[in-house]
C-alpha cells in the first residue's frame, strides 16, 4: 500500500512539473513572438535609412505577419504606415496611398494617438511632394497636437525644415536644422543629424554662403559614411561638389564629381533599383492576393453551410443576385463617375487653392502683427530706458512729473502692445495649457496684491472670498489662470470707484482627483447694459465711445479672457445691471495632488547683489540701445564691451573673459541664437542671457537649446534685468561650487 501510495504522489508531481514546463514554455514563447515583432520593425527603420529598400521591404512584412498572427491592431497600423513611407521614398505614392488607406480603415476602430499623428504626418509629407507647401505645414501642426514622441516630433522638425527651405523661409529653416545637429533622438540620432546638415547645406548655398555649406556638406558626408546612409553619403557629395564649384575650388569639385561617378554605378545601378522594384511589387501583390484569398475562404465557408440549409442556400442565391445587381449598378455609377470626374477634379483644385489663399492670408496676417509687435518694442526699449535713467539722475520736481507721464504713457503702450501679441498667438494656435502643480490661494494673493495700487488710486477694496476646503495641491497652467484674474480684476477696478470688487473661489465638487472650482469676480461699477453684453467679450470693445474716452484702454482685457478660458474648456459668464456693478463667473476643473503635505510658509528675502567689478559684454546692433544698456550697467560699476553684431560676438567671446555675456536675438548676419551655438562650441560656462523683443514666431525653448542660460524681454523693468544679472552670475557660482 506504501508503494502504491509513493506511485500516486510521484506521478501528480510529475503532472505539476509537466504543466509548469508547457506553461513556462508557452511564455517564453509569446515573449520571443512580441520581441522579435519589435525587432523586424526597428530593423526595417534601420535599413530604410542605410536606402536597402528591399531588405527593409522583407523585414517589415515580417513585423506585419507577427503582428496579424498576435491580432495586435495597433502594430499593424505602425505596419501599413511604415509601408507607406517606405513606398513614398520609392515615389510610388500609388501604393503609398493604398498602405494609407488600409491604416485609416483600422484606426475608424480603435483609439490610437500615436497612429492618428503619424496618418496626419504621411498626409503632410504627400502635399508637400505635390507642392501644396502651406497646406503641408497646417497638417504638420494638426499633427504636432495629437502626440509628443520625441522620435516622432524630430521628424516634424525635419519635415519641417524642409519646407521653410522650399517657401525660402531660411531663418526657420537654419533654426529646425540647428535643433536636429544636436539632438537626442534614441532611435536615429546619426540619421536625423545627417539630414539635417544636408538640410543647412542647401540653405548655405542658396544664401550664398559657400564656407558654412563646405562645413555642413563634410560633416554631413562623414556621418553618412560612418552609417552607411548610401543615399545620404551620395547627396551630400553632390551637394559639396555645386559648394566648391561656387567657390572657384574647381580640383576639390571635379574629386567630388569622380567619386560621385564611382558612388552612382554602385550605389544607384540598374540591378538594385530592379530588386527594389520587383521585392515591393512582390509584397504588394502578396498582400492584394492574400486579401482576396480570404474574402474566397469567407465565401467558400458560406458554401458550406448554405448546403446544410434549404433556407441558407436560398439566402446565399438572393445575397448573390443582390451582389450582382449591386456590380450592375456599380459599374454605371462607375461610368458616370469617369464622365465627372474631370469636373471635380477642376473643383477641387479651385478649393485647394482657395484654401492655400486663406492659409497665406492668415500666415501674412500672423506674420504682420508678429513684425509690429517687434519693430515697437524696440525704439518702445529706448523710451522706457532713458525715461528710467533721467529718474535716477535727480530732476526737478516738474521734470519729475513729466517723466511719470512719459514713464506711464510707455507702460500703456507696451501692455496694448503685449495684448495684441497675446491676442494674435490664441488665433494661430500658439498657446498651450501647461501641468504643473500650484497652490490657488498663493496665485490669487499675488493677483491682488499686484493691483493694490490701483484699487487705492481709485478709492476701492479687493475682497477675497476663498473656500478653504480647495485642496491645497491643484495641477493645472497657474500662469494662464493668473492672466484671466488680472484681467477680470484689473476690469473690475477701472470701471469701480468708491467702492469693493469681490474675488470668490468655490469648491463645486471632487471625485477622486477631478476638482470643479467655481470662480466669481463681482464688482458695484458703473455695470454694463443688456445691449452692450452681447458684444463685450469681442476685441476693442468697452461699451460705447464715451467709455472708452472716459476710461481708456485697448478693449482686449476680456477677449483675452473669453480665449484663455476656452483652453481650459470653459466659458465666461456675465450678470450685469446699467450703474448696479457687474458680475464675471466661470468654472474650471482640474487635478487635485492630495498627497502632498503643505510646506512651511516662509518669507523669501530679496537678495541684493554686488555688481562693482564685473566685466559683461553686450551684443546688440541698435546704437540707442547699446548706449542704455551701457549705462545701466555703469549704475550699478559693470564695466562693458559692446559687439555690433553675431559674428563679433564670437570674436570676442574668444579672445576675453566675461562675467556674462547680454545677448540680442534679431540681428542682422548671423542671429543671436546662431551667434550663442558657437560661443557654446568653445565656452560652456559664460552665462548668455537673451534680451529681446520677443515676437510670435519666436520660441523659448529654442533659445535654451541653442545654449542661452535665461531670458529677459526687452523692454524690461530695471529691477527685473539686475535681478536676472545677478541669479546667473552669482547663485550659478554658487550651485556649480
Amino acid at each position: 500500500m506504501k508503494i502504491v501510495s509513493t506511485y500516486k504522489n510521484f506521478k501528480y508531481i510529475f503532472l505539476v512539473i509537466v504543466l509548469l514546463l508547457v506553461c513556462s514554455y508557452s511564455f517564453s514563447q509569446d515573449s520571443i513572438q512580441e520581441k522579435d515583432a519589435v525587432s523586424y520593425f526597428n530593423l526595417a527603420r534601420t535599413l530604410k535609412n542605410q536606402n536597402k529598400i528591399d531588405l527593409a521591404l522583407e523585414a517589415l512584412n515580417k513585423a506585419s505577419e507577427q503582428a496579424e498572427k498576435n491580432e495586435d491592431v495597433k502594430s499593424l497600423i505602425d505596419s501599413y504606415h511604415e509601408f507607406a513611407q517606405l513606398y513614398l521614398k520609392l515615389d510610388n505614392e500609388e501604393t503609398t496611398l493604398f498602405y494609407w488607406d488600409r491604416a485609416e480603415v483600422l484606426l475608424k476602430d480603435i483609439e490610437y494617438p500615436y497612429g492618428d499623428a503619424i496618418h496626419k504626418f504621411i498626409e503632410a509629407l504627400v502635399l508637400y511632394r505635390n507642392n501644396k507647401n502651406f497646406q503641408a505645414i497646417f497638417m504638420l501642426n494638426e499633427a504636432k497636437q495629437l502626440n509628443n514622441d520625441r522620435n516622432f516630433f524630430n521628424h516634424i522638425l525635419l519635415a519641417e525644415g524642409d519646407i521653410y527651405l522650399n517657401l525660402e523661409k531660411y531663418e526657420n529653416a537654419s533654426k529646425n536644422f540647428n535643433s536636429l545637429v544636436i539632438n537626442t533622438d534614441v532611435f536615429e540620432k546619426e540619421y536625423l543629424a545627417t539630414k539635417a546638415h544636408i538640410g543647412l547645406t542647401k540653405l548655405y548655398i542658396k544664401t550664398q554662403k559657400f564656407e558654412e555649406s563646405i562645413t555642413n556638406g563634410e560633416a554631413a558626408l562623414k556621418l553618412a559614411e560612418q552609417q552607411e546612409f548610401s543615399k545620404e553619403v551620395f547627396e551630400a557629395r553632390e551637394l559639396l561638389t555645386t559648394a566648391y564649384e561656387k567657390k572657384n575650388e574647381f580640383s576639390l569639385a571635379l574629386e567630388q564629381s569622380q567619386k560621385l561617378v564611382v558612388l552612382k554605378d554602385s550605389v544607384f545601378n540598374i540591378d538594385k533599383l530592379k530588386v527594389e522594384q520587383k521585392t515591393a511589387d512582390k509584397i504588394r501583390d502578396d498582400f492584394k492576393t492574400s486579401e482576396i484569398n480570404r474574402l474566397e475562404r469567407l465565401n467558400e465557408e458560406l458554401n458550406e453551410s448554405a448546403n446544410r440549409s434549404e433556407i441558407t442556400a436560398v439566402l446565399t442565391s438572393a445575397f448573390l443576385i443582390i451582389i450582382s445587381l449591386l456590380a450592375v449598378s456599380l459599374y454605371r455609377n462607375n461610368q458616370i463617375k469617369l464622365k465627372t470626374n474631370d469636373l471635380l477634379q477642376t473643383k477641387n483644385k479651385e478649393l485647394q487653392a482657395a484654401r492655400d489663399g486663406a492659409v497665406q492670408a492668415m500666415e501674412a496676417k500672423t506674420n504682420f502683427l508678429s513684425t509690429v509687435s517687434h519693430e515697437l518694442r524696440t525704439p518702445l526699449y529706448a523710451v522706457t530706458g532713458l525715461t528710467h535713467l533721467l529718474l535716477e539722475e535727480n530732476p526737478s520736481e516738474n521734470q519729475k512729473e513729466h517723466l511719470k507721464a512719459l514713464k506711464f504713457s510707455g507702460d500703456y503702450l507696451l501692455n496694448f502692445i503685449n495684448d495684441i501679441l497675446q491676442i494674435n498667438k490664441i488665433d494661430a494656435d500658439k498657446l498651450e495649457p501647461l501641468n504643473m502643480e500650484f497652490n490657488l490661494k498663493k496665485v490669487l494673493k499675488e493677483v491682488i496684491d499686484s493691483l493694490q495700487q490701483s484699487a487705492k488710486e481709485n478709492s476701492t477694496k479687493i475682497i477675497l472670498q476663498y473656500d478653504e476646503d480647495i485642496p491645497g495641491h491643484l495641477m493645472s497652467d497657474p500662469l494662464k489662470l493668473s492672466q484671466i484674474f488680472m484681467n477680470l480684476v484689473g476690469n473690475a477696478l477701472k470701471f469701480t470707484k468708491n467702492g469693493e470688487v469681490k474675488v470668490i473661489a468655490k469648491l463645486l465638487k471632487k471625485v477622486d482627483d477631478d476638482v470643479t472650482l467655481y470662480f466669481e469676480v463681482e464688482d458695484t461699477g458703473i455695470g454694463i447694459s443688456k445691449e452692450m453684453q452681447e458684444s463685450i467679450f469681442e476685441g476693442f470693445e468697452q461699451g460705447s465711445i464715451q467709455i472708452n474716452r472716459e476710461y481708456g484702454g485697448t478693449g482686449l482685457g476680456l477677449t483675452i479672457v473669453k480665449s484663455l478660458l476656452g483652453l481650459f474648456d470653459s466659458k465666461i459668464q456675465l450678470e450685469s445691471e446699467l450703474g448696479n456693478g457687474s458680475s464675471f463667473f466661470f468654472e474650471v476643473t482640474v487635478k487635485s495632488k492630495d498627497a502632498i503635505v503643505d510646506d512651511i510658509p516662509f518669507e523669501i528675502t530679496e537678495k541684493e547683489y554686488e555688481f562693482k567689478g564685473l566685466h559683461l559684454m553686450i551684443v546688440e546692433d541698435n546704437k540707442i540701445n547699446q548706449v542704455i544698456t551701457k549705462k545701466m550697467l555703469t549704475k550699478k560699476e559693470i564695466t562693458s564691451d559692446i559687439a555690433s553684431n553675431g559674428m563679433d560676438a564670437v570674436e570676442l567671446a574668444k579672445n576675453n573673459t566675461y562675467d556674462a555675456i547680454l545677448m540680442d536675438i534679431h540681428m542682422p548676419g548671423i542671429s543671436g541664437e546662431e551667434a550663442t551655438i558657437r560661443i557654446r562650441e568653445f565656452d560652456t560656462k559664460t552665462p548668455i542671457i537673451a534680451l529681446t523683443a520677443i515676437s510670435l514666431d519666436d520660441s523659448l525653448e529654442s533659445f535654451y537649446a541653442a545654449g542661452c542660460n535665461d531670458v529677459v524681454t526687452k523692454p524690461f523693468k530695471p529691477e527685473v534685468f539686475y535681478k536676472k544679472i545677478g541669479e546667473n552670475i552669482f547663485d550659478k557660482k554658487i550651485s556649480d561650487s
